[in-house]
């Protein structure tokens, strides 16, 4: 079995830092729904601003409040205004990498959706694995590469 994404809230805002509640992450249920992110289902959560990586669980907030509200000793981790990546995960058989379609939203500063992508890894005719990132309307996008290394 091996573990890999399931879906992805990309550069969301966080919108509070709830210290006094129990811990868990709150998320617009529309946002969880369009991506594939469960109610209490684990996830792990990635402060683009400070680097802090941690997991906690989600529970729904306000449908349509585009909330992001980390809580308990998450709140620690991160201050509203924050960009944080939010990201389940799902264990497979390898055989079944290229039957998944992992979700990923990306949003504005206001925590809108601003693209609706999705992760796509096929074998090729020399039994490679092949990774696109597709639009909504199943267009490539283009992967960043690494340069100027050494």
């Amino acid at each position: 079995m091996r573990k890999v994404v399931a879906a992805k809230l990309h550069g969301i805002h966080v919108t509070e830092a709830n210290l006094n509640y129990h811990g868990s992450i709150t998320l617009d249920p529309d946002h969880c729904e369009e991506a594939g992110i469960f109610p209490l289902e684990f996830v792990e959560i990635w402060n683009k601003n400070s680097g802090a990586r941690i997991s906690t669980y989600v529970i729904l907030g306000e449908r349509g409040s585009r909330c992001c509200i980390l809580n308990g000793a998450a709140a620690r981790t991160c201050q509203p205004g924050d960009q944080v990546i939010i990201c389940n995960s799902i264990y497979i058989p390898e055989a079944q990498i290229a039957a998944m379609t992992p979700r990923i939203l990306t949003f504005d500063h206001d925590n809108n959706v601003v693209e609706r992508l999705c992760y796509q890894v096929r074998v090729d005719a020399t039994g490679r694995y092949q990774f696109s990132i597709l639009n909504e309307a199943g267009v490539r996008q283009p992967i960043p590469l690494l340069t100027g290394i050494g």
